[in-house]
């Protein structure tokens, strides 16, 4: 990565967490939603830097596009103006979230840390829809399945809970 190239990926990060932090730090959803928003693009921008033009295009394409459309629907269903009201416990949550980030981080930090093995550079088809489509459908099929059930039947739960509201 070259000078320009690290400086703009830093730049992406720095939003990718202003973001992020203003997702979670939000008491009104519409803000909280606009911090994903905000989030997701820097996402895009970092998987650009990275040289991975399919990846940024299915992140703004799939996240930006409809995830945070179809959260601002549901807030604008909810109304706007709706604040986050107190939970209970929340000291003890806080606390318990900064315990699992810290472990998180050193668990990382320390498995990056003592890897023997020389980096090994990025093919060529990193990024790319023959190598996105040859990781997932030989290495990963398993996987993919399994997620694709899974959402599948989250759409059909969705669809029986709306229809028995109704009735």
């Amino acid at each position: 990565m070259t000078g320009l190239g690290a400086t703009l990926f830093v730049v992406t990060a720095i939003f990718a967490m202003a973001g992020a932090l203003m997702t979670i730090s939000s008491r009104r959803p519409l803000r909280a939603a606009i911090g994903l928003l905000v989030h997701i693009i820097s996402l895009a921008g970092m998987f650009l830097t990275l040289s991975a033009h399919l990846l940024a295009a299915l992140q703004l394409l799939v996240y930006a596009g409809a995830i945070v459309v179809l959260f601002v629907f549901v807030i604008m269903l909810i109304g706007p103006a709706a604040e986050v009201g107190p939970i209970e416990g929340r000291v003890a949550s806080r606390t318990l979230s900064i315990a699992l980030t810290i472990a998180v981080v050193l668990a990382v930090a320390t498995s990056v840390a003592y890897v023997d093995a020389p980096w090994a550079g990025v093919s060529d088809e990193f990024g790319t829809v023959e190598g996105l489509g040859m990781a997932i459908y030989k290495q990963a099929l398993v996987p993919f399945e399994v997620v694709s059930i899974t959402l599948l039947i989250a759409i059909i739960g969705a669809i029986t809970v709306a229809r028995s509201r109704t009735e």
